[in-house]
């Protein structure tokens, strides 16, 4: 039998989730539930309904697992503990500062209906934070460092994009190069956040939006550009077609650290993602643990989990046996 998954949001990391989905033979899609009207939604899986979010509470004993497909800065913030109650839930919330208050908000509403939910998954928070946590248990004494892009943020372009007068937004986060390069050598400098990376917006006005308040509003949002070095560029929405319709993205999660009697010898710890699509790459990570917090709830766990919680092999649709021959 398949893991019947719904989606909430058809966007692009929505359409990225019933890529992946159509990836998995252990799957099927069995949902989209949108804000939209459902009938100028037109979904590639045959079979698959296409409903209003309103109709949600009508498909709890129709769908395994929802995966969220909303922005973290206003809509999985509320949408993750309200679904809670009704479905199995996995989102992507990945406003790391806001994380234990969004964790301790999602447990609540999944141990008081029973069922199971994990947040912020994705590469980071997600991947990375699972190689941050293997490199520092493994190098126990060492420094950990984290460069992201060049590539699109979607969370941060979604927060400009909330912005009054903003018609649509593209943000790139650029590592400084010179930080990861001393940092690769194996050096352990203090880094602050802005020292490891600058901001680039470029985004598109409505007519008539002021486009000094825009500026300031984008350079002093906290949590997302008021600790960089932000550049913020006005253009037309055709160049924005042209020139940055891609939403590519990567980086390297980075530990230096030291072993022996004498703390003599240092091994350096670097893993890294290239992403042509920074959606439908987090859009995979989101169905891999659809498929754990499914097995997860049909062992009667409730509540909120995040990837360090999760055995890795939950997220595999290899069984234990060739788990073992294969990639043991």
């Amino acid at each position: 039998m398949k893991i019947r998954i719904g989606i909430a949001g058809y966007g692009n990391l929505g359409r990225g989730v019933e890529c992946a989905v159509r990836q998995n033979d252990d799957m099927e899609l069995a949902a989209v539930f949108t804000r939209r009207a459902p009938e100028t939604v037109s979904v590639l899986t045959k079979g698959a309904a296409v409903c209003s979010a309103a109709e949600a509470a009508a498909w709890r004993d129709k769908i395994d697992v929802l995966i969220l497909c909303g922005g973290s800065a206003t809509d999985l913030p509320a949408q993750t503990a309200e679904y809670a109650e009704l479905f199995h839930v996995v989102d992507s919330f990945d406003t790391h500062a806001r994380i234990p208050e969004h964790f301790a908000r999602v447990d609540a509403a999944a141990r008081k209906s029973g069922h199971t939910a994990l947040i912020s998954a994705g590469w980071d928070p997600g991947m990375f934070s699972l190689n941050r946590l293997y490199a520092g248990a493994i190098l126990p004494e060492g420094k950990d460092y984290t460069f992201w892009g060049r590539g699109v943020s979607q969370g941060h372009s979604d927060a400009v994009r909330r912005i009054a007068g903003v018609k649509d937004a593209r943000q790139y986060t650029i590592p400084v190069e010179t930080a990861l390069e001393t940092v690769r050598a194996g050096e352990t400098p203090e880094l602050a956040a802005g020292e490891k990376h600058t901001r680039e917006c470029f985004v598109v006005l409505e007519e008539g939006a002021d486009a000094a308040r825009v500026e300031k509003e984008i350079k002093t949002m906290p949590n997302y550009f008021a600790d960089y070095e932000t550049t913020v560029h006005f253009i037309s929405e055709e160049e924005l077609r042209k020139n940055h319709g891609g939403i590519p993205h990567g980086g390297f999660v980075i530990r230096s650290g030291v072993t022996g009697w004498e703390k003599e010898n240092r091994h350096v710890i670097e893993y890294r993602l290239k992403l042509d699509s920074n959606p439908e790459f987090t859009s995979s990570v989101l169905v891999a643990c659809a498929r754990a917090v499914y097995r997860l709830a049909a062992e009667g766990q409730a509540g909120c989990r995040t990837l360090f919680d999760v055995a890795p092999a939950y997220l595999s649709a290899k069984s234990a046996e060739e788990l073992r021959a294969e990639l043991l």
